[in-house]
């Protein structure tokens, strides 16, 4: 018998949807996670040199919180749900049942190895899933902790983890999941959604895009350039949500990177690459592919470490769209600048690329975020602030179009890995005989009934 045949056969044992089954999972979840945090902080560190503080703050705590936040909830999301009978049901009781989807296969980035790998697992013990872990073979020390943490804590017939390259995926992708969830580019998750339609699986789909920054002539510029900065620089860029560009008031534009570059020298001094806090590049593909997006005017940064993997963070003047980095999602901690004069310029220039997976605002007119909010289609984002719309369990994480398909975090990755079905109980009582044939003289009085 396969892993996946032992996962089914679990599954349809019924006991995953025991709900202090789901909750046990869950606390050993988080026992696990807390006994590994060291060992994983130091994976990350390998991987992507992230410091310590950097690994908690983006990862291995948002893991915690999110457990914490899905034990407390738990009990009310898995509970049925009463709602009302239409009055050609009387009588009758109508109720929405939630029910798990069965064996789920989630496959995550190399970027956020911890996060975006376990974030969807809570979300799938949660519903009362089984799961199949693919980890990105590109983060190797933390795929590896990962795979030990996890077969420490459960049974693989439970919870697997699949360990390989791009072949263990497509190898994966072959079987009948009742569900996948992918994190990753839009060229893989094209190739997810073909083979997921060959069995009919549902998916969600997390990808990214280009998504922009727009600063407003009324924006606090500081601040601004603080948020902006840290959004852009959080994991050496290599985020799915961060700036990708900027679009910044002609107004305003000078006054803007004078302030970024005092925030840059406040947080990494003269040579970013060289700080130790600075996290690198994933690998040497990404780390050239990004020394050949750097085009235009360097304002500042742009010192390359390629023995330690590191670019530093760097702003690019006098852009155009034909820029080689206004071609592709940049992925790293390159950050273009555009200028645009009236609103309706930048509105424009949006709107020549995808729906973004993530759009942030910096602005105190309330007209100018109305009619973003209005004209513009994203996943989501942030006015006056970056990135921190993920760390709200209570708001949907997800794109839209060509940035992704289905959303998660909190209820709503609850609801990415249920089946909630509907079932009518009709009383016995009465049986309205106005539905059965003959109909002679019924049209009237069943226009009535359906007003």
């Amino acid at each position: 018998m396969t892993l996946f045949e032992k996962q089914k056969e679990f599954f349809l044992s019924g006991k995953t949807h025991s709900l202090s089954l789901r909750k046990a999972a869950l606390t050993r979840l988080y026992k696990a996670v807390s006994l590994y945090e060291d060992r994983l902080s130091d994976a990350l560190y390998q991987d992507l040199g992230k410091s310590a503080f950097e690994s908690y703050e983006t990862e291995i705590g948002l893991i915690l919180s999110e457990i914490r936040y899905t034990l407390h909830h738990l009990k009310r999301w898995a509970q049925p749900k009463s709602v009302p009978t239409s009055i050609v049901n009387f009588p009758g009781k109508s109720t929405i049942y939630p029910q798990p989807k069965g064996v789920v296969l989630i496959i995550s980035p190399w970027n956020y190895p911890v996060l975006l790998l376990l974030s969807p697992l809570i979300a799938a013990i949660a519903a009362g899933n089984c799961a199949c872990l693919k980890p990105s073979e590109l983060a190797p020390h933390t795929s590896a902790v990962l795979g030990e943490m996890i077969r420490s804590f459960f049974s693989p017939k439970y919870i697997s983890v699949c360990q390989g390259d791009e072949r263990v995926s497509a190898r994966l992708l072959t079987l009948p999941f009742d569900h996948i969830f992918f994190t990753g580019s839009p060229r893989v998750g094209k190739i997810v959604m073909e083979a997921a339609a060959k069995t009919l699986t549902p998916v969600t789909l997390e990808l990214g895009g280009k998504s922009p920054c727009i600063v407003e002539e009324t924006a606090d510029l500081s601040l601004s350039a603080k948020r902006i900065l840290w959004g852009k620089i959080v994991n050496a860029g290599q985020t799915c949500v961060a700036p990708d560009y900027l679009l910044v008031q002609d107004t305003v534009k000078d006054k803007l990177l004078t302030e970024m570059k005092k925030v840059l020298f406040a947080m990494y001094g003269n040579n970013p690459a060289e700080h130790p806090d600075y996290p690198k590049i994933i690998n040497e593909r990404h780390f050239h592919r990004l020394c050949r997006l750097i085009t235009g005017t360097i304002l500042c940064g742009g010192q390359i470490d390629q023995k330690n993997l590191k670019i530093a963070p760097t702003l690019l003047d006098h852009i155009t769209l034909d820029d080689p980095s206004m071609k592709e999602e940049i992925f790293g901690p390159l950050l273009p600048v555009l200028t645009f004069s009236r609103l309706e310029e930048a509105i424009e220039i949006i709107r020549r690329f995808e729906s973004p997976l993530a759009l942030y605002l910096f602005t105190q007119s309330k007209e100018v975020k109305l009619r973003i909010l209005k004209e513009i289609s994203f996943g989501g984002g942030c006015i006056n602030d970056t990135i921190m719309h993920l760390a709200n369990e209570n708001l949907p994480f997800g794109g839209v179009g060509a940035s992704g398909m289905g959303a998660y975090h909190g209820k709503c990755g609850f609801d990415q890995f249920t089946h909630y079905k509907s079932v009518l109980e009709k009383g016995l009582f009465y049986d309205n005989h106005l539905r059965y044939p003959p109909y002679k003289y019924k049209l009237l009085p069943l226009k009535w009934i359906l007003k």
